[in-house]
């Protein structure tokens, strides 16, 4: 069966990416909206992007205001800068909701309305050129078609989708990594390896997505642990930048199951960083899936060497399980408890979660049959 593959058009990785992609941003427009957070621009990673942009005589301005996961008020904002200034072309600079910010943004510059106007419909239009710069290995936002943006009357995340939402340029270079701290580095490792892991059991998953796919999870079962143990290694950072770029490909081509569909009700109701509810999910969800991709599972078991051809498919699968368990773990990703939520407040949004699930379609793509009732037991599980 004939499937489509897409992928940013370019892509510099590597140390020195900024400085070789330089020469490229005077091409694509004659003034930027750069798109970041505070802390982008108080660590001093905002000023790398703007010296590259005057280095090229290309004016622009910053917009810093995603400071937490992107709202339907952020994007507003931001469109109204960019239109206010006249602006013509995107940069992201930050993890994912600066590059989800773009992208909407961008979208809106198009097409008009308001963010919410496009929830369940495929986004169109002639969009503005966009930059993609992460500062996270996980989100992979840089290369797909998605972003996902908070309802706030709704109180609903929001997945958007476009095949033009993807990045025209995307800019991986480690140095921005760097800075992230163990926390972060934790959670978006561990929304790389679920990216990763479910795009290779997706039922939508084809052979170039499980190419980058399994490339994905064996970097991130190596370099992870030592990318949050040791922040200042280099070798690791660099790897874990493309683990996240390649996790991202993945998805973006074979698309995400239950995780990610249980994930945002969490994230939009109890305002939990994307990546962490992701990690809090791993275990309950992957129990739940595990017998309906047993052959998918123990690839990624053998893949990163914790079964061998001598296990049946469902001890491989099992032996994967306990290797995500064990990451978690190592990584010190809380429970919902620990995180701090009320277990009776969660319990009484159960059916809206599971609702919003979903309806996200995301989990119809898991290898195993899923009604609603499956999702609210494992809601309950996280307990």
């Amino acid at each position: 069966m004939a499937r489509e593959f897409i992928a940013p058009g370019n892509i510099f990785t590597g140390a020195g990416a900024l400085d070789m992609a330089e020469e490229k941003l005077s091409q694509l427009g004659s003034k930027a909206l750069i798109v970041t957070d505070k802390v982008m621009v108080e660590l001093g990673n905002c000023e790398k992007v703007e010296t590259a942009l005057k280095n090229q005589k290309i004016d622009y301005i910053v917009y810093s205001e995603i400071n937490g996961e992107p709202t339907d008020t952020m994007i507003k904002n931001g469109l109204s800068l960019y239109q206010e200034d006249g602006c013509d072309f995107l940069i992201a600079l930050g993890g994912g909701s600066p590059i989800d910010s773009m992208k909407a943004i961008a979208a809106l510059a198009a097409n008009g309305g308001n963010i919410s106007d496009y929830m369940g419909k495929i986004i169109g239009g002639d969009l503005p050129t966009m930059v993609a710069i992460p500062t996270t290995a996980g989100t992979g936002s840089e290369a797909t078609q998605f972003t996902i943006i908070t309802d706030t009357e709704n109180d609903v995340k929001m997945l958007l989708k476009g095949a033009v939402l993807m990045p025209d340029y995307a800019i991986i270079d480690p140095q921005f990594t760097m800075t992230a701290p163990p926390k972060i580095t934790a959670a978006t490792g561990l929304d790389a390896l679920t990216h990763a892991s479910e795009a290779y059991t997706s039922k939508l998953a084809q052979p170039l997505s499980d190419t980058f796919a399994l490339s994905a999870i064996k970097r991130i079962f190596k370099y992870l642990p030592i990318a949050f143990h040791d922040g200042k290694n280099v070798e690791a950072r660099e790897q874990m930048s493309i683990a996240a770029l390649e996790a991202g490909i993945a998805f973006n081509n074979a698309s995400v199951t239950l995780v990610h569909g249980m994930s945002r009700p969490i994230g939009a109701l109890f305002h939990v960083a994307h990546g962490l509810s992701n990690a809090m999910l791993l275990k309950q969800c992957f129990t739940y899936a595990l017998d309906g991709a047993y052959d998918r599972f123990a690839d990624l078991a053998k893949a990163i060497n914790v079964a061998s051809d001598s296990d049946s498919d469902q001890e491989a699968s099992e032996k994967f399980l306990q290797a995500v368990v064990g990451i978690c773990d190592e990584l010190e990703t809380p429970t919902l408890e620990e995180y701090g939520i009320d277990k009776e407040e969660f319990f009484n949004v159960i059916d809206k979660m599971a609702a919003d699930a979903m309806e996200s379609g995301s989990p119809s793509n898991t290898r195993k049959a899923m009604t609603v009732e499956d999702v609210k037991e494992i809601y309950r599980k996280l307990w």
